[in-house]
């Protein structure tokens, strides 16, 4: 397409995306002032819910970013059209690191091993903490790494958008191999820090319990939520133009595909994980499984197998459902909906031998996410949906002369 067909076309987001993200402001801002209310009430309630939240919402933020590399690499209109969606989501990692700063400050109230030991009964707890917090786990150590994750993590963002902005003019020069060189080594280090960043963060609720794919499950299920996210929001912009003329039934089936791969490999590592500690039949590996299938939260996990992977599964199989985000888009809903109970069974039984749901488990979510969902529709409408003078950018627009 010549430079000045690409001039005449519109392809900023709809003046519908700045109300989304108003709206979605208040609501965060509402339900951050309950929140603030509660953490002086419930301070233990709050923190638990928090984690879980901020886990939740990063995982969008990083899975996005993951899946922009993965498309850097591989090509396509698949990625092409949702390319700055995934790219306003990345973007909000400076809030989450803002919002990392209660987790820090609520440290003594989610992790044993940030606690005085000699606050703890059990003396063999106590001795292994002991070696644990000499070795890995402190206070000061832990706040170390997590510096060095974000700093990663804004590294790889700075350049990827840093990059992508200049495609937006037509003095744009081919950055195809740019993005290439760095999206190798950057999922590789995605991965790494993911998986010690889970350790750290969720993990070691735990400090007794290990598991070698831990990291692996939480990396997947970012990409999963990622996805699945970019789906509802293409599925929005789908009411108005440019993404109206954009979006074809293509690349609509190629992430319906992309859905079903994820699904498919967070089911294989969740398995994977059962398996191996079955195999071992290791006392001190099987308590967090234990935990997981007594006091109701089996009932949860059989909810997961049905609903986040066969249910699902089934869904994806047909050909023509995953050609319509019209339908496409509430699995994507339910999906989300899944990757967040998942979180929820795997953080709370650590603090609750029974299944339970608090106050904090209802407003903190939507206090993280109204502010989150705030910042991301503000990136969203500051930059075109499609980088026009990217060279791989007229498979995307061509059909809106056709």
């Amino acid at each position: 397409m010549s430079p000045a067909r690409v001039d005449n076309l519109d392809l900023m987001a709809p003046p519908i995306i700045r109300t989304i993200g108003r709206r979605s402001l208040v609501v965060g801002l509402i339900f951050a002032a309950l929140s603030l209310i509660g953490a002086f009430i419930r301070p233990d309630q709050f923190f638990r819910a928090y984690l879980l939240s901020f886990m939740a919402w990063l995982g969008v933020c990083l899975g996005s970013m993951a899946i922009l590399m993965l498309r850097h690499l591989t090509k396509g209109g698949w990625g092409m059209i949702i390319r700055r969606i995934l790219g306003a989501a990345m973007r909000t990692l400076p809030l989450l690191a803002l919002l990392f700063i209660p987790i820090f400050l609520g440290l003594p109230k989610l992790y044993i091993w940030a606690r005085p030991l000699d606050s703890i009964s059990d003396q063999h707890l106590r001795e292994h903490l002991q070696q644990v917090t000499q070795s890995y786990l402190s206070v000061s150590g832990f706040a170390i790494r997590a510096v060095i994750y974000f700093v990663i993590w804004g590294g790889l963002i700075f350049f990827l958008t840093r990059w992508s902005s200049e495609q937006d003019h037509p003095s744009a020069r081919d950055n195809s191999t740019r993005f290439k060189a760095l999206s190798g080594p950057g999922l590789v280090l995605y991965g790494f820090t993911i998986s010690f960043a889970a350790i750290d963060w969720v993990m070691s609720i735990d400090p007794s319990w290990i598991s070698t794919i831990y990291g692996l499950s939480f990396l997947i299920g970012e990409v999963l939520s990622a996805l699945c996210f970019a789906v509802v929001v293409e599925r929005i912009l789908f009411r108005y133009k440019p993404m109206s003329e954009l979006l074809k039934p293509d690349y609509v089936h190629d992430h319906g595909k992309l859905m079903l791969a994820f699904i498919m490999v967070w089911a294989y590592f969740a398995f994977s994980q059962w398996l191996i500690i079955w195999a071992g039949n290791l006392p001190d590996e099987i308590t967090w499984y234990m935990r997981r299938l007594n006091g109701g939260w089996g009932y949860v996990g059989l909810f997961l197998v049905l609903f986040h992977f066969a249910v699902p599964f089934v869904f994806l199989l047909s050909r023509p459902f995953k050609r319509d985000v019209t339908r496409l888009v509430w699995l994507a809903i339910w999906i989300m909906l899944m990757r967040y109970l998942d979180l929820y069974w795997m953080i709370e039984p650590n603090f609750s031998q029974k299944l339970s749901v608090t106050w904090a488990d209802v407003v903190v979510p939507f206090a993280v996410g109204g502010l989150w969902l705030g910042y991301f529709f503000h990136n969203l409408a500051s930059k075109p949906l499609v980088p026009a003078y990217d060279v791989s950018a007229n498979e995307v627009l061509e059909p809106v002369h056709d």
